[in-house]
């Protein structure tokens, strides 16, 4: 089995941009019964899946990977401070709301945690330090929960929205405390989540694609998208391609001249360090993007960032395998 079909990254991109074609067609899907439908369920939907996230933690792996605090750092500090600062000098450069939100859409993905599943899976393949991989990326999707509404609230207007009551309640609700209970449970249910890992995955899909029809269907009706311009999109294309690269270049220069980190710790921190995750952005950004009808746009970036670090990491990934 190759590799792309582990991940099977293909077929939930194209998933994506048919959900974003249902939200232009049927938006009016997302305000039945006022939305209190389609919110229930992506809640109950979101709490499940970091419920089965903790079911699925071993705490052995975790353990193992404690030690080595040089590359944990390194790997937090380039999913929380360096990907933000390459961002920030930009700020100054907005004259408009068109590029505001432009600037902030990027500034959002840049804000996000590392992604979970796919980096540990590319770590492995790569043949890096996995249980280091499990344990960076595990804390990172914690410490989002802490540090994403922190840089986000500098730059959003929360006049209707509590921050601490709403994004941060929210967040501990449906993030951290189901991840605490998979965690507690994991002892008596840990061997079946495991085994149907494959399902859980199909179903985390399936809420994170629930979330994006919602912000877009909204956007949609908002008129968001009708003073986006084909040079936006290239923009942001451009954009995202650049920012990865620059993270990426960035973190292989510290690890092999700075910090001269082992060949299996230089493939955590690349893969760790470079990666966001669409599966707690899709969820961030339903509480920090609560009253704005330009929460689709927000989206983009990360959605595009997320199919390009998996084609070219994998690339990566295998190259490293064949030279192990």
């Amino acid at each position: 089995m190759s590799f792309s079909k582990k991940v099977n990254f293909d077929g939930f991109i194209v998933a994506l941009l048919l959900v974003i074609g249902v939200a232009y067609v049927f938006p009016q899907l997302a305000q039945w019964r006022d939305g209190e439908v389609l919110g229930w369920v992506t809640t109950v939907g979101v709490s499940l899946i970091f419920f089965f996230y903790g079911l699925k933690l071993s705490f052995k792996q975790i353990k193992e990977g404690l030690g080595n605090w040089r590359l944990h750092l390194l790997v937090q500090f380039a999913t929380f401070g360096l990907f933000p600062q390459l961002v920030l000098p930009f700020y100054p450069l907005v004259e408009n709301a068109v590029q505001h939100d432009f600037w902030l859409s990027f500034f959002f993905l840049a804000a996000l945690p590392s992604t979970v599943s796919s980096s540990v899976v590319m770590v492995s393949i790569a043949r890096g330090n996995i249980p280091a991989a499990i344990f960076n990326a595990s804390i990172s999707g914690l410490l989002g929960v802490l540090i994403t509404p922190l840089w986000m609230q500098f730059f959003l207007e929360f006049e209707e929205i509590n921050v601490w009551g709403d994004v941060y309640w929210g967040l501990i609700k449906e993030i951290i405390i189901p991840v605490i209970l998979g965690l507690l449970l994991q002892p008596y249910w840990g061997k079946w989540a495991t085994r149907y890992s494959k399902q859980l995955s199909q179903f985390d899909k399936s809420i994170i694609l629930l979330i994006v029809y919602a912000s877009f269907a909204e956007s949609f009706v908002g008129g968001v998208f009708d003073k986006i311009s084909q040079n936006y999109l290239l923009a942001l294309f451009a954009g995202v391609v650049v920012l990865f690269f620059l993270v990426y270049g960035l973190i292989y220069v510290l690890v092999k001249y700075v910090f001269r980190f082992n060949r299996e710790d230089r493939i955590t921190a690349l893969f760790c360090g470079s990666k966001k995750s669409l599966t707690h952005g899709s969820v961030f950004g339903k509480f920090l993007f609560a009253n704005s009808t330009s929460a689709g746009l927000f989206f983009l970036p990360l959605m595009i960032f997320h199919a390009f670090q998996i084609l070219v990491v994998t690339i990566i990934a295998q190259r490293y395998h064949r030279e192990s």
